[in-house]
């Protein structure tokens, strides 16, 4: 299973987030789409189009191959994706204005009220609406979360007797730890900010996350890649991932070898949420595909791809639900209260890590 770049678009660091921001925002014109049609109306126009391009929703990421495939089945809609990050996503609907070759994406939850500042999104809720949080979509429908990733332990019960279930299991530990390169890596970075929320820190306050993996740096725990490669060769005792990664890693190496949780203090959950470009060619079968992914029978294929669908109330099948941690794991998990404070604190930490926890690696 492709894991698109450690949660893919989470490898695009603070300054781009700040770059996209700035840009200037251009006033080509765009489709006049009526987004208050009702579903009748966009499935038949979503048929005549007959065509729906992504941009960041690959076949392996997640699971969307039987998506697409369902979406070609039920409503003869051919597909094609090009993979690429948040960040480029948003370049790509900014560049096509006047000739779009993409008609939705799949972006980090960050960069959604980026996309809608920039006008380059075309608002539609679902008539899944009002199963979504408030916090994973915005006002107007202009992105929405299709599916959320839960910061977890992997570990790798060959060298770990006793596999930690608590960010003080962790701390009091004897074993080495992994969250890969937090200079970059947006995995990496909430990792951070869940160590801080379980030791009274939050996303304006880092500083106790920051003091927990430089105490295991100083006493030479922090260290390595979590990648398949490394957790196969038995070099990781312990990864913090997310739960998708760490479910889809277990899965590609043994599921009898490691151990999957949600630490019990407390972590963080974010999501990634759909775009529909405003300057789409097919507009009309873009707000079909949404419709489907947050249906049943889209949450369900993402929850395939060990992706947590973003709709509690939906209806999983019993083989698919064993696939997933038990929904009392994430019970003091929460998602970002503040987003923009979060935003200015990941600009921090690249500097915050070097100068207070990798100066103590060896």
């Amino acid at each position: 299973m492709a894991m698109r770049k450690l949660w893919k678009k989470g490898l695009i660091g603070a300054l781009a987030i700040s770059m996209l921001a700035a840009c200037s925002d251009s006033s080509s014109g765009s489709n006049e789409v009526n987004s208050d049609l009702t579903l009748e109306e966009i499935t038949k126009k979503a048929k005549e189009e007959g065509n729906v391009n992504s941009v960041g929703m690959p076949d392996t990421w997640a699971n969307w191959v039987e998506t697409w495939e369902e979406l070609g089945t039920e409503y003869s809609l051919k597909h094609k994706d090009t993979d690429m990050s948040s960040a480029e996503e948003l370049a790509k609907f900014e560049a096509e204005k006047d000739d779009a070759t993409a008609d939705i994406g799949d972006v980090g939850i960050a960069f959604g009220p980026i996309a809608k500042d920039k006008g380059l999104t075309l608002p539609y809720k679902t008539s899944y609406w009002d199963e979504i949080p408030d916090w994973a979509k915005d006002d107007e429908g202009h992105w929405i979360v299709g599916y959320t990733g839960t910061i977890s332990f992997l570990t790798d019960k060959n060298n770990v007797k006793n596999a930690p279930t608590s960010w003080e299991d962790l701390k009091n530990g004897d074993y080495n730890v992994s969250i890969g390169d937090a200079l970059t890596a947006n995995q990496a970075q909430f990792a951070i900010l869940a160590a801080a929320m379980a030791f009274g820190g939050d996303e304006s306050n880092i500083q106790p996350g920051i003091d927990f993996f430089a105490d295991l740096a100083k006493q030479g725990r922090l260290q390595g890649d979590p990648s398949v490669a490394n957790l196969e060769k038995g070099e990781i005792d312990v990864a913090i991932l997310w739960d998708f990664n760490a479910l889809g890693y277990r899965h590609q190496i043994d599921e009898q070898r490691f151990d999957v949780v949600i630490p019990s203090e407390g972590s963080v959950t974010s999501g990634y949420a759909t775009i529909i470009n405003k300057y789409a060619k097919n507009p009309h079968a873009a707000m079909l595909a949404r419709e489907y992914i947050l249906s049943d029978a889209g949450q369900e294929n993402l929850a395939k791809g060990y992706a947590r669908p973003i709709r509690d109330k939906v209806q999983l099948s019993d083989n698919v639900k064993q696939l997933l941690l038990p929904s009392n794991m994430y019970k003091n998990a929460q998602p970002v209260k503040d987003q923009k404070k979060w935003e200015e604190t990941t600009k921090q930490i690249p500097q915050l890590y070097q100068e207070q926890v990798l100066i103590h690696a060896k």
